[in-house]
């Protein structure tokens, strides 16, 4: 009897620290995956559009074997830039779901990351506080693709969320219309270790960024420190 009753204790503390390992290799895929795309010097996210961004969210490695109807398509974190008009420094990551949507069937069979940017106020607060449809509650366009691209056109300008795709090195605007966002809060709890939503990591500074998301975090406040 005792025998069993250590072996679950053992299983009790084994299983949030394998849900926790889980969520850290996530962070750093994240990391990763906009290491790779920023550094891209002629086909990656138009510099002046992550300036003017308030939120990135980052959905590493989704894979066509996920897409079932009603199953999360991916599982991702966001950051958004700290202080109450956006411009101060980004904040401590929080887990994000990317679920439904018609853009199952315009990804190839090996994994594809997905990045969007969240570009006002109004879209960053609704996916901060509710499960948002793309297109329906908050406006989404792709993103228009490289460095040197200007910001200044009408679907940059008038979209709430901008989205791009990178599959097989390609790395292109996607639409994600149809698709919902929601706070990961399952994935929020296993990494910080207690109940927590998206608007208390992001916004009411809750918890500080954890080792496993220092380098996404250090990233993008090295090359965007300030939203212009």
């Amino acid at each position: 009897m005792k025998r069993l009753l250590a072996h679950f204790i053992c299983l009790c503390f084994a299983v949030p620290a394998l849900a926790q390992h889980k969520e850290q290799d996530r962070l750093r895929a994240s990391y990763e995956v906009m290491k790779e795309i920023l550094g891209a010097p002629d086909n990656g996210i138009p510099h002046d559009l992550l300036n003017k961004a308030e939120c990135v969210v980052v959905f590493p490695s989704v894979k066509k074997a996920a897409f079932v109807v009603g199953a999360s398509y991916g599982r991702g974190v966001m950051t958004c830039r700290s202080g109450d008009n956006f411009r101060g420094p980004w904040s401590a990551p929080a887990f994000f779901a990317l679920e439904g949507g018609s853009f199952g069937l315009q990804i190839g069979g090996e994994a594809t990351d997905f990045v969007l940017l969240v570009m006002n106020e109004k879209g960053a607060k609704s996916v901060m506080t509710s499960k948002v449809k793309l297109g329906g509650d908050a406006s989404v366009a792709a993103g228009p693709v490289g460095r040197a691209t200007s910001a200044e056109t009408d679907i940059a300008m008038n979209a709430e969320i901008l989205s791009w795709s990178r599959n097989k090195g390609v790395f292109a605007g996607i639409s994600l219309e149809g698709s919902t966002l929601r706070s990961d809060d399952d994935a929020n709890r296993n990494l910080y270790g207690r109940e927590l939503d998206a608007k208390q990591i992001i916004r009411q500074h809750a918890v500080k960024t954890p080792p496993a998301g220092s380098g996404l975090i250090s990233l993008l406040e090295r090359v965007s420190p300030k939203r212009v």
